[in-house]
């Protein structure tokens, strides 16, 4: 049965359902220097990716801006990271600089993995060992015949959401348990993924922001008392002075003829005061969009750049943002 291939998603989200993320691909960095390597390139203490845990991390340039968002996951002795398929190749070649150094460790596409994104708290029934515990919590991950299986965070309407990243074939019960569960679009993941409040960088966008930018910090992605690695100091800086200025809002507009698009200007008045992150529209002709805003702009009346008359209204994300809880006006 092949993927739903719908440009829009489903209001509300299905709850259960199976998507294969085709958009994202997975690397794997094995070798005796992969955690050296890893280390110091990523936001993430590396000692914390274990086959229980696997959380996000962020590459960053010298500056603190980030040209990598992903998740390790921890295989054997080698960790696996996600990435944008349109980012890939050229963030691969950036790291391989540094990975020269690592004499006998690579980093290479795994062409072969795939990632499964899973809604519903229904949709793994079947698929966790009896002797697992429970997956409770972002980050938390479990060993399948075939792959990993990992909670993400849920949408802020409470859908709890999974990937199971594949790396080998699923024996044939656990591939039933995959055919039972109802098929939905890519359309509806991305949805599902602003409405948890989780940033991707897209060509458009990438280098243009510090990770806390992105609300990074708040999905598990930034290790704060790890040791140096590139761009550390001003991300650090940032955090521990208290310089966060502009973060990362989820919006809802009903009158876009199309989403804004990833690097657009969110504008009040002919006033730029922020750029789209993420986008995806709805069947019934309403959009969602992740935007990095100032923090002294979100109560004014915010509008795209493509569709000035489409005024933007806040939508909740799963999280708090604690860096700007004094000015932030209430979600609706």
């Amino acid at each position: 049965m092949s993927d739903i291939e719908n440009t829009t998603a489903s209001h509300p989200l299905p709850d259960p359902a199976r998507i294969t993320i085709t958009d994202r691909v997975i690397v794997r960095i094995a070798g005796p220097g992969t955690d050296k390597f890893l280390q110091g390139q990523f936001s993430q203490q590396i000692d914390d990716v274990t086959q229980r845990h696997s959380p996000r991390a962020a590459a960053c340039t010298p500056k603190g801006r980030a040209y990598c968002l992903t998740r390790m996951v921890r295989d054997g002795d080698d960790v696996l990271m996600e990435m944008p398929a349109e980012l890939a190749d050229e963030t691969v070649a950036h790291l391989r600089k540094y990975l020269m150094l690592f004499r006998g460790t690579t980093m290479e596409v795994e062409a072969s993995a795939r990632i499964v994104g899973l809604m519903g708290e229904t949709s793994v029934h079947g698929l966790l060992p009896d002797t697992s515990d429970k997956l409770s919590a972002a980050g938390d991950s479990a060993i399948i015949h075939g792959g990993h299986l990992i909670r993400t965070m849920s949408t802020a309407e409470d859908v709890t959401r999974y990937e199971l990243w594949q790396t080998g074939d699923p024996d044939e019960s656990l591939q039933k348990v995959l055919e039972d569960i109802p098929l939905a679009s890519l359309a509806d993941w991305h949805a599902s993924e602003i409405a948890a409040g989780v940033a991707a960088l897209t060509p458009a966008t990438k280098e243009g922001f510090v990770p806390q930018m992105l609300n990074w910090q708040h999905v598990g992605g930034v290790h704060f008392k790890k040791g140096c690695y590139t761009g550390q100091e001003v991300i650090a800086r940032m955090h521990f002075l208290g310089q966060l200025k502009k973060s990362l809002f989820r919006f809802k507009t009903v009158q876009a003829a199309t989403p804004p698009a990833p690097g657009e200007a969110i504008l009040d008045g002919d006033r730029p005061v922020g750029t789209v992150i993420n986008s995806v529209g709805f069947a019934d002709g309403t959009a969602e969009l992740l935007a990095v805003v100032r923090h002294d702009a979100v109560k004014l009346s915010l509008a795209p750049e493509s569709a000035q008359n489409a005024t933007l209204s806040l939508r909740p994300l799963p999280y708090s943002v604690s860096e700007r809880e004094q000015s932030e006006p209430s979600d609706t």
